[in-house]
């Protein structure tokens, strides 16, 4: 389960660490009343609220910037010897969406990893997984040209975790609402298993293992 105290999406108002710290703290505190074994991913940019989480239970760091919002969420993973989940991004919430000025945004996405993953590995950090951004600084466009190439990422020697789950990618192209976005979210989700994804986040828990279990049987 991946929890977040703040929404991450383009546009998105700044609660603080206060608030988010708060948020979160009471969603542990469900979670593992009801089941002390489920790993928890935390989904915050903060090394204060990581730091908090993961004193309260949670088991993986999900940073949507990498490091670049709060550098010293680094060393809170190679502390506490967590995964950290690395996201592509640009800027943050308020400004990522001017942010979409590439070359070549393949390439510059696995340049940007491979730095990431050199700087993580010298601060002690040993389990990487590299989440690509989709929908973060990134036009619809671009968006299918890094899906259409997710396998290059593979060059990286990391898991890769693809997250379109009813994203706006997906509804804006159909011109329909996220509500009706399922069977553009499985269709994007097989491709993305079939071209060398590890992990998938969700929203639609029982579909997304269908994906998994049919393209089991296509690889």
């Amino acid at each position: 389960i991946d929890v977040g105290g703040q929404s991450t999406r383009p546009g998105a108002d700044d609660v603080g660490a206060e608030e988010e710290t708060r948020r979160i703290a009471l969603a542990l505190d469900i979670i593992r009343k009801k089941n002390s074994e489920i790993v928890v991913s935390i989904d915050t940019f903060r090394a204060s609220v990581a730091d908090t989480a993961i004193k309260l239970g949670a088991n993986i760091i999900n940073d949507v910037s990498s490091g670049n919002l709060d550098p010293e969420i680094i060393n809170v993973a190679a502390k506490n010897k967590v995964p950290y989940i690395a996201m592509h991004s640009r800027g943050n919430a308020k400004n990522m969406a001017q942010l979409t000025d590439y070359e070549n945004i393949t390439k510059e996405v696995i340049q940007f990893f491979a730095e990431k993953i050199a700087l993580f590995i010298q601060s002690g950090i040993s389990d990487i997984v590299i989440d690509p951004g989709f929908g973060f600084a990134k036009n619809i466009d671009q968006n299918y040209e890094l899906l259409q190439n997710i396998k290059y990422l593979q060059e990286l020697d990391r898991p890769v975790l693809v997250g379109v789950s009813r994203k706006s990618m997906i509804f804006r192209a159909l011109n329909t609402t996220p509500e009706n976005t399922l069977i553009g979210t499985t269709v994007l989700n097989t491709f993305a298993i079939l071209n060398g994804a590890d992990i998938l986040r969700v929203h639609d828990v029982k579909e997304a293992k269908q994906v998994l279990e049919l393209t089991k049987r296509l690889k």
